[in-house]
């Protein structure tokens, strides 16, 4: 067995700014040792000299990622220790990415004043191609972001008047439950599929704004069979947990999207609550539909969770989970990104 060529090599950095060279290292070196366990390497530091040692490879993520954040705070950016991990990421998957350009590309500023910006460069890209494109399609996993980025650049759009309004739709179709079971008349018993909506808008906006705003009719959140027969106008259309469209629910939905509006559809296919017998919508539209003009398709994958690091582990775990013949199991009919790998 040949063994690593690689010696382990040295870099080393003068930070010019003491202020920032502290905020980089975090408190008591917490950020420094998120970056020493992600990239095995070694990082001492002395006052704001900074010294990186380790496998070549991993030294020069690991200095292009200190370089980056350090950027990144000399334009005034609050770093965390989660944004360290996000950085970590973009850096191994990219080591070409700069941060500047993902960071700093605020999509809106909730009403705790807690700046909205993509964590990785599959946000980066979906929040340029609802940007771009009037439908957008924002399949994977669950905490990568889809909905709440999507809920963000809504209302981001309808602060500054591009839409007059915004409507969130979601399919009412139970997890393992009986919808005929739950108490109340039709909007009780479809409230609790709608409430992961609300939680993403009362997020954003001041409790009081958002409810003005859902009672006048300018944010309107209902059951997708509710869109049924519309035509909808100067309007950001989001509809959540797409993979349990059914074909017939999908084109109905698509084809209600009117005049100066946006629609951005979102869902994860591996959670598809749908019985067997019937089909995805999303599923099936990703086929259809991966050459059309004017449509995006940005595909997440478990990298892009920005949930409690629990939650990549918990995902991957899934995913390579082995059944009793040996065989990997995979979502119903997976559909392939635009190189035809599956996603």
């Amino acid at each position: 067995m040949e063994l690593s060529q690689n010696k382990p090599t040295t870099v080393e950095r003068v930070l010019e700014d003491n202020a920032l060279a502290r905020w980089l290292y975090g408190e008591q070196g917490a950020h420094l040792k998120v970056i020493e366990k992600a990239l095995n390497v070694n990082i001492k530091v002395r006052g704001n000299r900074v010294t990186i040692s380790g496998d070549p490879l991993d030294t020069d993520l690991a200095d292009r990622t200190c370089m980056e954040l350090y950027g990144l705070l000399k334009e005034g950016y609050p770093l965390y220790p989660n944004d360290v991990e996000y950085a970590i990421r973009i850096i191994s998957a990219d080591p070409q990415a700069r941060l500047k350009d993902i960071f700093l590309d605020t999509v809106f500023i909730s009403s705790g004043k807690r700046v909205i910006t993509p964590k990785s460069l599959t946000q980066k890209r979906y929040i340029d191609a609802i940007r771009q494109h009037d439908i957008v399609f924002g399949i994977g996993p669950a905490g990568t972001g889809k909905t709440y980025l999507a809920m963000a650049m809504a209302i981001a759009y309808l602060i500054k008047n591009e839409v007059s309004r915004i409507v969130l739709a979601r399919p009412a179709v139970e997890a393992g439950e009986k919808l005929g079971f739950l108490p109340g008349d039709l909007a009780e018993k479809v409230n609790p599929y709608l409430r992961p909506l609300y939680d993403a808008l009362y997020d954003m906006l001041p409790f009081e704004k958002a409810s003005r705003f859902i009672q006048k009719g300018v944010i309107e959140v209902a059951p997708l069979a509710f869109m049924r027969g519309r035509t909808l106008n100067d309007a950001f259309i989001i509809l959540d947990e797409a993979q349990n469209t059914t074909s017939e629910q999908m084109k109905m939905f698509l084809t209600r999207l009117g005049y100066s509006s946006k629609a951005v559809i979102t869902g994860d296919i591996t959670q598809i609550d749908l019985p067997d017998t019937r089909r995805s919508g999303l599923v099936e539209a990703a086929k259809i539909l991966k050459d059309v003009e004017g449509i995006s398709f940005i595909y997440f994958t478990k990298q892009d969770v920005v949930r409690h690091p629990l939650v990549q582990r918990i995902i991957e775990a899934y995913e390579t989970r082995e059944i009793p013949n040996g065989e990997r199991v995979s979502p119903r009919e997976q559909p392939s990104d635009q190189s035809g790998k599956e996603v």
